[in-house]
């Protein structure tokens, strides 16, 4: 039997005995049909996918099925998926299966290169993002802060092979084309993961944020049930706000989440990538990833006007055409939520109304007070007793004087508004700073970190 032959029988395997996906497989026989390189079990090991004990096993139930098949002989047998029973399914066979099944995600195991070790530690240390960095250890983020996993840094060529188990061919094309590409990856009974892979000087480097598989609740966020009120729109904007990490696209899922189950509606999502993956329950649910399925936001923001929504929930409001767009179908009837990087109320509606030229200033100004209906902008602040990080919320309500505030140019006055709307669910960050300083949730020097006026707030 040709060498072609026996490489295939042993990456099939590989494959059904969950040492190597398709994907990896695929991925290592495109190299070695380009370079012409080592046979396929010595590659697999040299990018650390299996360990050398695993190959020698592996290659045993491949020499097994050889023999047997030379002793059918002059009768051919066809090549099989994997030999599963009979004479094949004796020690060596059982010694593989048995060293798939006991793979654990431990320190020492992520040494090896599996991808799925690594993710499902990530997500039983509570880790909410995993540095992949040629040149560092891999690191987890847990509670806000950043943990080694490993002591040893990463190689270029560990951090590769890494990071290409996450992609699919089509991302990996882009990931060299372009030098970056965002994706999600799933890992079916673990969760979903956001990711960015780069290039950068010491080579190929990759962020992943851990996402649940299900949609998370306002209780689970620890959110207050009040802002559940801001699913009962039927028109109109609910902008998500704060900086980067603070929860944001948690947030949304949630509230998309509470529609999901108390509404009849049609909801369309459009997210680069998709990352909380909602299953229809009483709506209609359509999520779309710009990039994969549709251009841009925008694209799909003006196809989502043809599709009779009555919910849109965008990712990232990202540029002047999205912005425009998407106050356009809040003002003709339809629900919006998006989140946008700000970090504050007001400056959410500056940022909103300052992407428009000034020639259309005015007109902008009457259909962003005339269509938002809410901001809330959340962060993330590290509890009293170390044990993770609480949210600390700034609630604005559009009534008709923030409204007027708006629309007159008058955005500055709009935080004594908020000081005065709190029969109304209004709150300012400091506020809420306050209340969890007082509380002990969160100590005093946090609090002034992420306070808008930490003076006024240390003399309280």
């Amino acid at each position: 039997m040709s060498d072609a032959n026996t490489d295939g029988l042993l990456g099939r395997l590989a494959v059904h005995y969950k040492l190597v996906t398709l994907d990896q497989l695929n991925q290592v026989t495109r190299e070695q049909a380009r370079g012409g390189g080592p046979p396929l079990g010595q590659l697999l090991v040299a990018k650390g996918i299996i360990n050398a004990a695993q190959l020698e096993q592996l290659m045993k139930v491949q020499r097994e099925y050889l023999a047997k098949q030379q002793a059918a002989a002059p009768k051919p047998a066809p090549t099989p998926a994997a030999p599963t029973s009979g004479p094949l399914a004796g020690a060596a066979a059982q010694a593989v299966a048995t060293m798939a099944a006991t793979r654990r995600p431990t320190v020492s195991s992520t040494a090896s290169g599996g991808h799925i070790q690594l993710l499902t530690k990530a997500v039983a240390d509570g880790a909410s993002d995993i540095h992949l960095h040629a040149g560092a250890p891999i690191r987890y983020r847990v509670h806000g802060v950043l943990h080694d996993v490993e002591a040893d840094p990463l190689t270029r060529e560990r951090a590769e092979s890494l990071i290409m188990q996450l992609l699919d061919d089509a991302q990996r094309a882009v990931l060299n084309e372009k030098g970056q590409v965002d994706f999600a990856y799933t890992l079916d009974g673990v969760g979903r993961f956001r990711g960015n892979a780069y290039r950068q000087q010491r080579g190929t480097d990759c962020v992943l944020r851990a996402i649940s598989e299900k949609p998370p609740t306002l209780q689970q966020l620890g959110l207050p049930a009040s802002l559940a009120k801001f699913t009962n729109f039927h028109q109109g904007m609910v902008l998500l706000t704060g900086p980067a990490g603070c929860g944001k696209s948690s947030t949304l899922a949630a509230l998309v989440n509470i529609i999901n189950e108390e509404r009849r509606d049609h909801i369309i999502t459009v997210e680069d990538p998709i990352e909380y993956v909602h299953t229809p329950k009483r709506c209609s649910v359509n999520q779309r990833q710009a990039g994969k399925h549709t251009a841009s936001f925008a694209r799909a923001l003006r196809g989502a006007l043809r599709e009779d929504p009555d919910v849109i929930a965008l990712g990232e409001l990202r540029d002047l055409e999205t912005i425009s767009l998407a106050l356009t179908a809040a003002e003709t009837g339809h629900l919006v939520l998006a989140t946008l990087h700000t970090n504050n109320a007001i400056r959410t509606i500056n940022r909103v109304l300052g992407v428009f030229p000034p020639e259309q200033q005015a007109q902008i100004r009457t259909m962003v007070s005339e269509s938002l209906r809410a901001v809330v902008s959340q962060r993330l602040v590290p509890r009293a007793d170390g044990k993770g990080r609480v949210l600390a919320l700034e609630v604005l309500v559009v009534n008709k004087a923030v409204g007027n505030l708006i629309r007159e140019d008058k955005t500055f006055q709009i935080r004594s508004a908020m000081q005065t709307g709190g029969s109304q669910g209004m709150v300012l960050l400091d506020d809420a700073l306050r209340d969890l300083v007082k509380k002990g949730a969160i100590t005093l020097d946090e609090a002034m970190k992420h306070a808008e006026e930490p003076a006024k707030l240390k003399g309280a």
